[in-house]
């Protein structure tokens, strides 16, 4: 067994070009103010999760709307990933998060890894394949980073909160399919989990721009074990978040069995358990990790080994995250998947 370090998720976005003709003297004011849903067509927690938010630290740091780091150094939006870019394929709504008029739109940038491809190939166009939409009393929505060729919009279209606007893609300043959801008023940015007033410096304001539903769905920890799976090869973590290692049946005579798990935004002193089973509850693997440091996404596998042909059956992985909270609480995240040998 090893372990994989897999970078900070972290996505620049460059939005200057969203910003032109839009900066207003007018004091930012509720009025008309959107119910906004969400952007794409998901259930949050178990198809798409919300990875990254606005940056409200005004100097090198980060701190998101409830005091937290999730997010990087002057993020201007929210991040909600899918699984990966096998789910990318297979098309993901992106959709409008309130009524409003198509004001621009970017299409034709390739999706893709930028880490792969370098910062400055994009930089640019950080925003990739994107769309802009107007509301009503000066207040837009830009979503950023769709999947190129999937836009079914046109300026000066009239679209209703729901309707959809193209794909989750990768384009642009993207390590990961997402869609990044930027608010303004006035040519400002506005926190959706905030609104335009706080009651306190931590915490959600009184008047969040999320509808009821959708605040629900959104609120609480980033963290999450996202996805697990099977290989019966060493794994190459490039390939599992392009859509590999999820075979649920594998021969007997696989050279290796590994059981690994993907998650979301874990923290210094959390405890990983991965447990790797076979018939009759036979042990095939088991290992406890004590995290290191904070990550915006973390990779661990364990694994054994062929020496003889497997046992046909069915083989069960899991893996639970326990946390101590700052208060003395715990936190519990679990994720299982089953495997047959034939």
């Amino acid at each position: 067994m090893r372990f994989i370090e897999i970078p900070r998720v972290s996505v620049i976005l460059v939005v200057i070009f969203l910003a032109a003709g839009f900066a207003s003297a007018a004091p930012l004011r509720a009025d008309d103010q959107p119910s906004l849903g969400l952007p794409l067509t998901c259930d949050p927690g178990r198809t798409c999760w919300l990875v990254n938010h606005v940056d409200h630290d005004p100097g090198p740091g980060v701190r998101d709307y409830a005091c937290g780091a999730h997010g990087y150094n002057g993020h201007t939006g929210v991040d909600i990933a899918i699984r990966d870019y096998s789910k990318m394929e297979d098309g993901v709504p992106v959709v409008a998060a309130a009524t409003g008029t198509v004001r621009r739109l970017r299409d034709g940038m390739l999706d893709g890894d930028v880490s792969l491809v370098g910062h400055d190939a994009v930089m640019s166009q950080g925003c990739g394949n994107s769309v802009v939409i107007g509301h009503d009393g000066g207040w837009e929505t830009f979503y950023c980073h769709l999947r190129r060729g999937s836009l079914t919009v046109r300026p000066g279209q009239r679209v209703e909160k729901g309707d959809r606007l193209g794909s989750v893609g990768s384009s642009g300043l993207a390590e990961f399919p997402h869609i990044h959801l930027g608010v303004r008023l006035n040519g400002k940015i506005v926190d959706p989990f905030v609104g335009l007033k706080r009651a306190s410096n931590c915490g959600a304001g009184p008047s969040p721009l999320w509808d009821s539903r959708t605040l629900g769905q959104l609120k609480g920890t980033p963290t999450a074990l996202y996805d697990a799976g099977f290989a019966p090869v060493e794994i190459n973590p490039i390939a599992l978040r392009r859509g590999f290692y999820r075979d649920t049946k594998l021969s007997a005579k696989a050279p290796l069995l590994a059981f690994w798990v993907d998650a979301f935004w874990v923290e210094q002193g959390d405890r990983l358990t991965l447990t790797f089973t076979g018939p009759k509850d036979r042990k095939i693997a088991a290992k406890t990790f004590t995290l290191d440091k904070n990550q915006a996404r973390h990779m661990r596998f364990v694994g054994k080994r062929k020496t003889v042909d497997w046992h046909a059956g069915s083989y069960l992985g899991v893996a639970v995250l326990e946390r101590t909270t700052k208060d003395g609480g715990k936190e519990t995240f679990r994720i299982e998947r089953r495997l047959d040998i034939e």
